[in-house]
């Protein structure tokens, strides 16, 4: 009985290896193994004329101009100052170090600065109420941190050291009122809006100068962060602090506007007590007082 012979051999002198689901070569036509099946190792005689050095037509990439950086992406990212191309890991001003990007020294002056004026406007208000507040906030966020772990949403590949998890919530008028989010800590308040808007599908325009812009603000206070500052900034700073399981406010902004007017209206402080009570009952005592 014949034998069967299935398949073809690759036309690459010397090697000839017979292969079941041969490969062709959309430059020169032949037939080639898996190892010979691209142009550069069978020396296809179409290489050089191709555009894109080598690329087929119509897979056009665009390389990331960050110096040092191999990355590319099938559409462009410009970004909106200096106009330059990136890979979407170098596409915030300060990870390619953009030329239209303010020094950083004044920057951060600007930023200590506005943090200054938000804790001195706090000093007017009653200590007591203020000492209240925030002994209020710490203890929810340690309670509602458990709950948060197990349903957060965020990137996986974070590690779990660097992880920081908020209960976000959202513009009004959307179908969601919040969600539970975690971020790295060492990122800007910027890439954590970036990262949040993606997650909850919220429309994004922080790079239009026109458009209403996409803020991050205090759940207490209504103040919007500053874009440039860190998420570990405002763990640490003294008056006021984010508090790691505790809540911030996502909304639209004003171009100007830096503040929401009344942060009650998404966050109601009863309903943290009221979770304080329902979760860790035998550690509140109300006995008819606050």
């Amino acid at each position: 009985m014949a034998e069967l012979e299935i398949g073809q051999h690759c036309d690459v002198e010397n090697c000839g290896q017979l292969d079941f689901l041969p490969f062709v070569c959309d430059g020169c036509s032949r037939v080639f193994c898996l190892t010979h099946r691209s142009r550069d190792s069978h020396g296809c005689p179409e290489t050089t004329g191709s555009s894109g050095g080598g690329q087929p037509e119509g897979s056009t990439q665009h390389p990331c101009t960050y110096t040092g950086c191999g990355g590319k992406e099938l559409v462009e990212v410009l970004c909106p100052f200096c106009k330059k191309h990136f890979c979407l890991r170098h596409r915030h001003q300060p990870d390619h170090k953009c030329d239209q990007l303010e020094a950083p020294k004044p920057r951060m002056a600007a930023t200590q600065q506005l943090v200054k004026e938000i804790v001195d406007s706090k000093k007017c208000e009653p200590p007591s109420k203020v000492r209240r507040g925030a002994k209020n906030a710490a203890t929810a966020a340690k309670v509602a941190l458990m709950k948060l772990k197990l349903q957060a949403q965020g990137d996986n590949f974070l590690p779990q050291p660097e992880r920081v998890y908020f209960q976000v919530y959202l513009p009004k008028g959307g179908k969601d009122k919040s969600k539970a989010m975690f971020f790295c800590k060492k990122w800007s308040i910027g890439k954590v809006v970036d990262s949040a808007a993606s997650i909850a599908n919220l429309k994004n325009d922080n790079n239009k100068a026109t458009a209403k812009k996409l803020r991050l603000c205090h759940a207490e206070t209504g103040v919007a962060l500053p874009t440039d500052g860190s998420v570990d900034m405002w763990l640490s700073t003294a008056e006021n602090p984010l508090h790691n399981g505790g809540n911030i406010i996502m909304e639209y902004l004003d171009n100007g506007c830096n503040k929401i007017e009344d942060p009650t209206e998404y966050v109601i402080i009863k309903d943290v007590i009221f979770s304080i009570c329902h979760l860790a009952p035998w550690k509140v005592h109300l006995h008819g007082k606050e």
